[in-house]
């Protein structure tokens, strides 16, 4: 073929592939007929348009981290100038409060509360629940990117700090009067002071019956259950409230179902959770210990110098610390005018003696006074308790410190320990330390002690 020829022929093929490569390109030359600032104004229309597609608003029960931290109910209504209407179940503040949002782009498209609003108390650093979560507080975040509306019309979130899933359910009326509702079911689970002491989650899979025993803390909404068949099976999951009772995350799963919603029972204060199948789980006030244990032994003469403390920063989060403990504790403080910063329990001493430390602080931490009340100790080996039988008060440890009138401002708090129909002392679950609890057997008294063997 001449030279002349094959190029005539090679120009036709090209045109050919030309002209279909513009057919083949059509769709993608649609999806890139806008340019960048435009699309990005379209998926910032859609959001918005989103966020106001709602009569009611929103609701949000947001878990920020499941795996120590419990859920928060928050209510949004969203306006076309940019403002926020917003409530949430943080504590009894149900009100609802103004603010300012933005949609905004980063990664990717985000709905930001620009201004403070309730989503703000779960991102404020020097709102810790636990001591772990020091500097860090509630690990929330108030900016949510943005993943998609659903055909239910959910808009699904992510969150800009932990990447956690949040989802936005339209919110009615309802809602909204029923908000103050979350307080009075967060009430009946914790109870009062006056609420029997022990707890216990129990499963049933449709034919067996699992007990575990069961704390939750108030401040973290953080519940963990320790199985009482030995097994050592550890149930943790995240509370939160609701008007008929509580949501957990991540599920308690039992014969393969996940159960999440429990429901109050008014009779006996109760939350039980229904499956299919005869299949429940159920939390429940006890009044008795759930298991005696030994532990009582280490406080014993012979087991040596041993030391156990409530420690301010450092044990006053944990779940096990009883209502009426935490009651009391508030009431020496605002009676002495100063924080109890320790109440430190010393058996067997050099000297054989045994006494309980309270020590008082200011507002940096620092010691301000002491108070030492002695007391001599007896076992009851069938029951697995101890009795501490009063001795003298001192102000100081020295031999030749003489004796002190009993401060006013402790007698309550103190009644507890020296109560004569004993304590019951156990290993408690806790987390970054070894602890315990001395706990009454009489009265709802409960206190976390660190232990410093």
């Amino acid at each position: 073929m001449k030279l002349k020829n094959i190029f005539k022929y090679s120009m036709f093929a090209f045109l050919a592939m030309s002209l279909g490569a513009c057919t083949n390109n059509t769709d993608a030359e649609k999806i890139f007929d806008k340019t960048p600032v435009e699309r990005i104004n379209a998926q910032k229309s859609e959001l918005r348009t989103a966020l106001l597609s709602s009569e009611f608003g929103w609701k949000a029960v947001y878990f920020t981290d499941d795996t120590q931290l419990g859920g928060f109910t928050h209510l949004f209504k969203f306006t076309d100038d940019g403002k926020v209407q917003m409530a949430s179940d943080f504590n009894a503040d149900t009100k609802t409060y103004e603010s300012q949002f933005d949609v905004v782009l980063g990664s990717t498209m985000s709905v930001v509360f620009t201004t403070f609003n309730r989503i703000h108390l779960l991102s404020d650093s020097g709102n810790a629940p636990t001591a772990a979560l020091r500097g860090k507080g509630y690990l929330g975040d108030f900016q949510f990117l943005y993943y998609g509306k659903q055909a239910n019309g959910d808009i699904l979130f992510k969150t800009n700090r932990l990447v956690r899933d949040v989802r936005f359910v339209k919110a009615t009326a309802q809602d909204w009067a029923d908000l103050p509702k979350n307080t009075i079911s967060q009430q009946n689970f914790i109870g009062n002071s006056s609420s029997p002491l022990f707890r216990l989650l129990e499963t049933n899979d449709g034919t067996t019956t699992k007990k575990y025993s069961f704390s939750v803390s108030q401040a973290s909404r953080y519940s963990i259950s320790t199985a009482l068949d030995g097994s050592g099976d550890v149930i943790r999951t995240g509370v939160a409230y609701t008007p008929t009772g509580i949501t957990v995350s991540p599920a308690i799963v039992v014969a393969g179902q996940k159960l999440t919603d429990f429901t109050y029972n008014d009779t006996d204060k109760s939350f039980t959770a229904t499956g299919t199948g005869g299949v429940t789980a159920s939390i429940k006030f006890s009044n008795t210990p759930l298991a005696l244990t030994d532990d009582y032994k280490l406080l014993l003469p012979g087991s040596g110098n041993n030391v156990y403390a409530y420690i301010f920063n450092t044990t006053k989060g944990e779940a096990a610390n009883s209502q009426l403990f935490l009651t009391l504790l508030n009431d020496s403080e605002q009676a002495a005018g100063f924080m109890l910063t320790r109440v430190q329990l010393w058996f067997n001493n050099a000297d054989g003696s045994n006494f309980i430390e309270y020590r008082f602080g200011n507002a940096s931490g620092a010691t301000v006074a002491r108070r030492y009340h002695y007391f001599t100790l007896t076992a009851d080996a069938t029951k697995k308790t101890v009795t501490f039988t009063p001795g003298v008060w001192k102000s100081s440890t020295a031999p030749t410190a003489p004796a002190i009138a009993a401060p006013s401002f402790l007698q309550a708090l103190d009644n507890q320990f020296m109560n004569p129909q004993g304590l019951y002392f156990a290993k408690a679950q806790v987390s970054g330390y070894s602890g315990y609890t001395f706990t009454s057997t009489s009265t709802p008294f409960r206190m976390v002690a660190y232990s410093f063997q």
